[in-house]
Formats: C-alpha cells, structure tokens, sequence
C-alpha cells in the first residue's frame, strides 16, 4: 500500500549557522496511511508543532524529503505549497487561527472557494461541518463575540470540510471540556474512517487512545512509537 504521508530523513534546523541555533527536529522517518491517526506525544519543546508544520507544508525542512499523496511536497515553491493546504491539508491550530473580520461559516468556506468552489455551494458545505459540531447556530456569528470553546470548534469545521487528505491537528480539545472534547475527537475519527489520514498532537492518554499508534518525541527525535503499554502507563491503567 502506498503511504498517504511519507517523512524519510526530516531534519529542521532553525537559525542554522548562528549561535541562535536550534534543532527542532532530527532525521525524522514517519509513514501515515489512508484511514489512520498517528499521534505524537512529548514534552514542550519536543518538536511535535515543528512536526506537523512540516507534515502540512506550512515549513519546509532543513533537510530530507516529505511525501504527501505520491507528491514531493518539501520541493515545492511558496505558491505550490499554499495550494496544496488549501485543497489537501485540514488544520486545528493551537490559537484557532481564525480571520477575526470573517464569520464562522465564511472562515470554513473561505478555503473552498480560494481553491475554486463556488460560494453558495461553499456555504452550504460550511454550514454542515458547523452542525457536525455542533454551532450551526452560531454560523454568522464573528470569531471575537465566541468563547474559546466556540472558536476551537469553528477551527475544527474549517479542517474537516471538504475532502482533504491529511488532517492536522495540534491540541484541537485544548479549550474544550471533557464530553465536547470527546464528540471532536469522534468526528476526526470519522474522517479517518472515511479515508483520510491524520496526525494529532496532544497531552492527553484518553484522546491520544483514539489513534492507531503513538509516537513520542524527544528533542526533536522519535524516542518511541507504540500503541498500548505506554499509553496505559500515562493513563494510570495498570
């Protein structure tokens, strides 16, 4: 089977050649097939962030070649690259990364219709992936009049709309509680299920059980990749 995401030798160095140096991420070698989550574990500054920039081509490594769908995306020029995240990469960012002048439904279309989609079309697929999670109501509502929760969600909906590839996710529950952060988690599995790949990043056994396999990073490198014992073992599970 061929790998939806392929990473062979991803090194990133920022600031390379100063004293301001810093390795974030070291001879990286990651696969990700269609229908599976991979998430990464570590400690701050472990690189995972790092990880799914370049994963998403949001950056480019230092060195080492980065595949998505039988394409050499770490090759490719600054306007390439944007294409490629409009049309195959969905993102839940940290900080929502939301457009503050924008409304929730226009935030989710906005994507579609750069990549080509017609706006009324656009907003109906909008509106659908606001109701999976559930704030439909809130669909001509702005980023600054939501709370945390509402924002993450509408981040969410932007990333599961349409039909991308690769799903990207950096501490997508952060600002949600226990039972929403669950419902989220079902709905990225979903996508995954439907035949998308995705790699999560999170703090947290219970959601990081939702994955097919874990792999923990350590200063920047894999230190291990597994899906139960240390799970269990972060979980309290005896």
């Amino acid at each position: 089977m061929t790998a939806l995401l392929e990473m062979r030798g991803v090194t990133r160095i920022h600031a390379a050649g100063t004293p301001r140096e810093v390795v974030a991420l070291k001879d990286i070698d990651l696969t990700i097939e269609a229908c599976e989550l991979v998430a990464v574990m570590g400690p701050s500054g472990s690189g995972k962030s790092t990880l799914l920039n370049c994963a998403g081509a949001l950056d480019t490594p230092t060195s080492g070649t980065i595949t998505l769908a039988g394409t050499c995306i770490s090759g490719l020029n600054a306007e390439r690259r944007a294409a490629v995240r409009r049309r195959d990469v969905g993102f839940v960012f940290q900080n929502f990364n939301l457009i503050p002048v924008l409304t929730a439904a226009e935030n989710v279309a906005t994507p579609l219709e750069l990549d080509g989609m017609r706006p009324r079309r656009a907003r109906r697929l909008a509106l659908e992936s606001l109701a999976g999670v559930g704030i439909e109501g809130l669909a001509d509502r702005y980023p600054h009049d939501m709370s945390g929760g509402q924002a993450q969600r509408v981040a969410i909906a932007r990333a599961l709309v349409g039909r991308r590839q690769l799903l990207l996710a950096d501490e997508p529950t952060g600002a949600l509680d226990s039972n929403t952060g669950e419902a989220v988690m079902e709905l990225l599995r979903t996508k995954i299920d439907a035949g998308a790949g995705g790699l999560l990043v999170t703090h947290e056994p219970r959601f990081a059980a939702w994955a097919d396999r874990t792999v923990f990073l350590a200063d920047g490198q894999i230190a291990s990749a597994t899906k139960d014992d240390r799970l269990d073992a972060l979980a309290g599970t005896p």
